[in-house]
């Protein structure tokens, strides 16, 4: 008999797959859409109304800027307010990244059109009026500079780790409120209990504080789930501590019985939130970082066109300019790429790691089960949709495997298939 059963993890069956900053990254957008827009009218009415040529074509600059950015405000705008409009089937998640790779493409745009200005200037030089393209050159990198921190914060700029855990090596773990770490005390001295997983699959690991009487018999520790389910680990001594054989299925939430020299010492674990990117870009929010791009990608070809007006100015070599063109459209080629890379694989279902899937099976094969099919893609920044399929001898239906993978951090909606024995 085969059973099949859909659950978002979300309350009230939703399919609100935003990212966890998604409002607040809309209102930076918005802002530097403001600042930008003042400052291109600065630049066209104060150039019109003193001639400058130069001014009034950096405030044109200045609203292809402010369009790029339009196309990342709206997209978040649109993606919040039809968050639960039923005829997205999957919600509005990818909405960023479909602004994200369409913001990459308007960046290659710019890269073939800074370098095709380049090389024609550098071919047939022009008369460059130096005191008045250096300030505006200043002026850009200032509010560059401005709206990059205000862009700032998100998780754009790469990753950060949520293990912060003191885990060394046969040493005493330090923090008492540590999600992975608990220290049982006992008539002999004080063990600490440990999940370690640094650059190694979750294993427990068991040492003797100071002061405790040394291990120097067989540790045993079984842990017992929210749905009663049983797994016993057995532990090798190492050098200074005890280590479990078997590695820990995810979710790391249960209770643990400890049996030590003297008796037997219960424990509980609580799943523990990742603060780093587990699933590599997938969490990453590429709608802000393609509006990221854009503001750094600017301020780096204001900071080479200040550096080629110097030294042009200096020295009178006036090709200096147009090589500095060179140089930033081929930077702002490469991160063009980047986007467009990274945001493609996601709009096509590509996936760009297995750690997400790897915990899923972690959970289906913990509990003794076969699995069959899986699938796991993005929903959206920091949510991952899965189509499971499970062969199992036990009474099992699908909530009991709702019910093992509902902790894992960033699942956001599951499809259980569950076969018998026969029909798989």
């Amino acid at each position: 008999m085969n059973e099949l059963y859909e659950a978002p993890f979300s309350a009230g069956h939703d399919h609100v797959f935003l990212g966890a900053g998604h409002e607040s990254n809309e209102r930076k957008t918005w802002a530097v859409i403001f600042i930008c827009a003042l400052m291109m009218i600065a630049e066209i009415a104060g150039g019109s109304l003193f001639g400058s040529l130069a001014l009034v074509a950096d405030g044109l600059h200045m609203s292809t800027h402010a369009g790029a950015m339009l196309i990342a405000a709206l997209a978040y705008t649109y993606a919040r307010k039809h968050a639960n409009d039923r005829r997205f089937v999957f919600g509005t998640g990818k909405l960023g990244d479909l602004a994200g790779f369409s913001s990459a493409i308007i960046l290659a745009m710019i890269a073939l059109l800074i370098g095709y200005e380049a090389v024609v200037r550098l071919m047939a030089p022009v008369s460059i009026r130096f005191d008045e393209a250096i300030p505006i050159a200043v002026l850009g990198l200032g509010v560059n500079v401005v709206s990059a921190w205000l862009l700032s914060g998100g998780d754009h700029h790469g990753h950060t780790h949520g293990h912060e855990h003191e885990h060394e090596h046969g040493e005493q773990a330090h923090d008492e409120h540590d999600d992975e770490i608990r220290h049982v005390h006992t008539a002999e001295g004080v063990y600490t209990l440990s999940i370690f997983e640094d650059g190694v699959p979750p294993v427990f690991r068991v040492l003797a504080n100071a002061g405790a009487e040394p291990l120097s018999h067989q540790v045993l520790a079984t842990t017992v789930r929210p749905d009663g389910a049983r797994q016993q680990f057995q532990f090798v001594q190492k050098a200074g501590f005890w280590e479990s054989v078997s590695d820990i299925p995810e979710p790391h939430g249960f209770d643990v019985i400890l049996a030590l020299p003297g008796g037997e010492h219960e424990v509980h674990f609580e799943e523990h939130a990742h603060g780093h990117d587990d699933h590599g870009g997938d969490a990453h929010d590429y709608n802000m970082r393609a509006a990221y791009v854009h503001v750094i990608a600017d301020a780096a070809v204001s900071v080479l066109v200040i550096i080629g007006l110097l030294l042009a100015k200096s020295f009178g070599w006036l090709w200096m300019d147009p090589l500095a063109g060179i140089v930033g459209a081929l930077v702002i080629a490469n991160w063009s790429y980047g986007l467009l890379r990274d945001t493609g694989r996601i709009l096509v279902d590509v996936s760009s790691d297995d750690s997400m899937a790897n915990k899923v099976r972690g959970v289906i094969e913990g509990a003794g089960d076969k699995l069959l099919d899986l699938h796991v893609w993005r929903l959206g920044p920091g949510h991952f949709g899965a189509v499971v399929s499970v062969a199992t001898s036990e009474q099992r239906g699908p909530a009991f495997y709702h019910c093992r993978l509902q902790h894992q951090k960033g699942l956001s909606h599951i499809t259980v298939e569950v076969h018998s024995p026969l029909a798989a």
